[in-house]
């Protein structure tokens, strides 16, 4: 171990045992419960599981087809393959051949057909994960597989063309929002397009399933969904759900996408330890994970809005296709949020929303941290500042005039209220911190005498729902064991990816404890302990975990608080929990003392919690309800320069002001909020997904799928948590962190923007700038916004006279070759 290693990992165990002697109280920054295991190489994920006697590895054969009929399977050269001990394909599975999570559309191997390339079509299992790869790359081989190609459809548009869908279209309509457009003094069309993401979690997907005695199995699985996975394992056997067993202490990153897509690999370790009764184990390598797996829906937008002299949307039309890839996946509910977020923080009054979940040859799509909301949000900022430009206003000043107001223009377009609404004052103190108005101004004039650098600035909002928009999803359950010695072990059905929800668990229990938290430990996930949980997703984690938790905890200290007004006096209601003590009628008695006592006794000192989230309904039908249990809030600001010869861009500076109610845990939260900004501008402006024409992801590696880097960070990185307390009773009044800061840096891309149309200030109001904004794209905005500018000068000059047609697109300082 190096020096500055070891320095780092002495920092970390010191301000662990600070926080072991500190006092839990809701609201310190407390250091994530696995920091120092994370930093030291000592905690242990799927893959570092000591592996029992006879572990088997296994690997996927995938297709090498976007669309195709398999006409002949041949396996006997993979079996001869060294090392392989067997090769096992759709007929060796005993049960229905499935893996998806809504719909019976998902094979977990291809049987007959080939839906998308990189579909698996058989599983390889030989005595080293090396072997097992070797032995699965014959797929590629004709000799191996043949196959019949079948027409692919690759993109959204194809697929919207031939109205060729994985689900329903939704249609959300309010008001009569032609008639409005139409008769509005102003109005603005287009399109636009963003890319999708991979969640590019740094463990990969990963099983280790284990077989049992009766028919059993011990699935341990980096998943999102343990119950997901021990109720697909089971349907793959025809098994009763209670025959499987599924364990996860921790993820190295999930952001969705091991909610559903970690059940494949979950089934197909577990049906190879099942047939050849030994433990099995599946790791996909980086290369066949991303070819494998599902991503962020890619979008294609048509908007149309009609607005009045100040900016304020009177009507507004949108079309969504999203690419669902092969399947329905979680597409329906990513599609039902796009539509819910349409409108970010803004009142619509008259709208028309489309959603079109568009069936395609590639990946299954799904989850992504935001879920769809993202890609609802993000054309209605690109709108705003269309607006904005078409008036040639500040689009600060624009996007005020729209904002949700308190007390009316206060209804959603699928009919909620928005009662907690503090978009205004936040956005106030963001624009005074940030120096928002002053830094537009010295841009302006940086640009002015800038021929090839240019500075860009934008400020964008975010107001986002907080639930799972499937009612029967928000509710979870929890254990909480306290022993004789007063030490206390709590399990829940959440799932730790590194976002610090069992720190948080942690520290609601042990304040309701009135304990430290060392003396709180949180156990591996495990479906065995707590049964029919939802995944860990929607921002939902600490909400529904944490009141669990604390529910378990308070009826153990009720308990307890009744024996301790019997030996200290005074009543239950008087008794407190502090410092490791109980206190009541100026005496105190240790907490280990009492549970002792209590133990002696004879009280239960364990229980059960449980949490359903209030007033969240939904009609499916009508998209109307009250999805949301709360909004989130926050808002950025973002500062660009770009180069006009290379398209190359640097962001330096952002400052973000996000709602993040009553905190728990503000260091935890903070690093949230840093996190969610950095990945959703790389999903904005680097991370370029590219299929060829035979449907072939060809960025499918690091080497080729840029996600940010330490150097991407701003300098000037200034992010706030702003001072609320949430509307609604959550636990301690906080509010989720997970997912809505990933829309702040909507504002990057926005700047970015910005600092493109400087570059022609007469041009088009909105520079046609795609997402990512990679700089080839940034590039290609720059010579069209030049084309634009250069045929709007030929048109005055024929019109004054002058040269009739148009001038070369030759904008000072831009570059014209892509």
């Amino acid at each position: 171990m190096n020096r500055q290693t070891d320095a780092f990992l002495h920092r970390a165990e010191l301000t662990q045992a600070a926080a072991d002697e500190t006092p839990t109280a809701i609201g310190v920054p407390l250091p994530h419960e696995s920091a120092a295991l994370h930093v030291s190489g000592e905690a242990t994920y799927t893959d570092d599981i000591p592996e029992l006697q006879q572990t088997l590895h296994a690997a996927l054969g995938l297709s090498r087809h976007a669309h195709a009929r398999i006409v002949s399977l041949d396996l006997d050269a993979v079996r001869a393959m060294p090392g392989v001990v067997a090769v096992l394909t759709a007929e060796d599975i005993p049960g229905e051949n499935n893996c998806g999570p809504v719909l019976h559309d998902d094979p977990i191997l291809a049987d007959g057909e080939v839906l998308y390339l990189g579909q698996p079509v058989f599983i390889v299992v030989a005595h080293s994960h090396e072997l097992a790869r070797r032995a699965a790359a014959l797929a590629k081989s004709d000799e191996v597989v043949r196959y019949e190609p079948l027409e692919a459809v690759l993109t959204a548009a194809e697929a919207k063309a031939k109205k060729q869908y994985v689900l329903p279209p939704l249609h959300l309509k309010r008001g009569a929002p032609a008639e409005k457009i139409a008769q509005a003094p102003h109005r603005i069309a287009g399109t636009f397009e963003v890319g999708g993401q991979e969640q590019f979690y740094l463990e990969g997907q990963v099983a280790y399933a284990v077989p049992k005695e009766m028919d059993g199995m011990l699935v341990y699985s980096s998943t999102q969904h343990p119950s997901e996975m021990q109720h697909v394992v089971a349907h793959m056997f025809g098994w009763p759900t209670h025959s499987v067993q599924c364990e996860c202490r921790r993820m190295g990153g999930g952001f969705g996408g091991k909610e559903s897509q970690s059940a494949l690999f979950a089934c197909a370790a577990s049906l190879a330890a099942h047939t050849l009764r030994r433990p099995v184990k599946l790791r996909a390598d980086r290369d066949d994970d991303f070819m494998i797996t599902g991503k962020r829906h890619d979008a294609i937008y048509e908007y149309e809005a009609g607005f009045d002299d100040a900016g304020r949307i009177l009507g507004a039309r949108v079309e969504i296709a999203l690419r669902a890839g092969f399947s329905a996946d979680l597409s329906g509910a990513v599609a039902t949020r796009a539509v819910c977020h349409f409108d970010n923080a803004y009142y619509l009054s008259d709208v028309d929303i489309v959603a079109l979940p568009c069936k395609t040859n590639t990946q299954s799509n799904t989850a992504f941290r935001g879920f769809g909301g993202p890609q609802g949000a993000l054309v209605m900022e690109v709108m705003m500042d269309g607006i904005a430009r078409e008036l040639k206003r500040d689009p600060l000043d624009v996007r005020r005039v729209n904002f949700y107001g308190v007390g009316e223009r206060n209804v959603t377009p699928y009919g909620q209220t928005v009662t907690d609404n503090v978009i205004a004052p936040l956005t106030d103190e963001l624009i005074g911190s940030s120096g928002y108005r002053a830094r537009r101004e010295a841009i302006a004039a940086f640009n002015a005498t800038s021929p090839i650098l240019k500075r860009g600035i934008a400020y964008s909002p975010v107001k986002f729902g907080i639930s799972f928009n499937v009612p029967f999803l928000n509710q979870a359950g929890a254990l909480v064991h306290v022993y004789k010695d007063g030490s206390v072990l709590v399990n829940h059905g959440g799932t730790e990816m590194g976002q610090g929800l069992n720190t948080k668990v942690a520290q609601v229990v042990a304040s309701v404890f009135g304990l430290p938290l060392a003396r709180v430990r949180v156990t591996a996930t495990d479906t065995s302990k707590v049964a029919n949980t939802s995944a860990t997703a929607a921002s939902t984690g600490s909400d529904l975990n944490g009141k669990a938790a604390e529910a378990a905890a308070h009826t153990i200290r009720a308990r307890l608080a009744s024996l301790a007004a019997k030996e200290l006096g005074g009543t239950p209601d008087e008794v407190r929990f502090e410092h490791g003590e109980a206190q009541a009628n100026g005496a105190s008695m240790p907490f280990a003392q009492l549970v002792n006592a209590a133990y002696l006794a004879r009280i239960q000192l364990w229980s059960d919690g449980f949490y359903a989230t209030p007033k969240v309904h939904w009609d499916a039908k009508t998209l109307t309800g009250h999805p949301f249990y709360y909004f989130a809030y926050g808002a950025a600001v973002s500062e660009v320069v770009i180069d006009t010869l290379t398209g190359e861009w640097k962001l330096v500076r952002a400052d973000v002001l996000h709602d993040a109610g009553q905190s728990i845990n503000p260091a935890i939260d903070l690093g949230q909020v840093e996190g969610a900004f950095i990945q959703g501008m790389g999903w904005l402006t680097t991370e370029e997904l590219w299929w060829n024409r035979d449907g072939r992801l060809m960025t499918h590696a690091p080497s080729t799928y840029k996600i940010p880097a330490v150097s991407d960070t701003p300098a000037a990185f200034n992010v706030k948590l702003y001072r609320n307390e949430n509307a609604e009773p959550t636990v301690f009044r906080s509010k989720a962190v997970g997912e809505p800061p990933l829309l702040l840096p909507f504002s990057v891309f926005l700047a970015i923007r910005d600092a493109v149309a400087a570059t022609a200030p007469d041009a088009a109001p909105a520079p046609p700038l795609r997402a990512p904004a990679t700089p080839e794209a940034i590039l290609d905005a720059i010579e069209a916004i030049a084309a634009t500018a250069a045929l709007t000068a030929g048109t005055r000059a024929a019109t004054s006279g002058g040269t009739s047609g148009p001038t070369s697109p030759e904008p000072a300082g831009a570059g014209t070759t892509a």
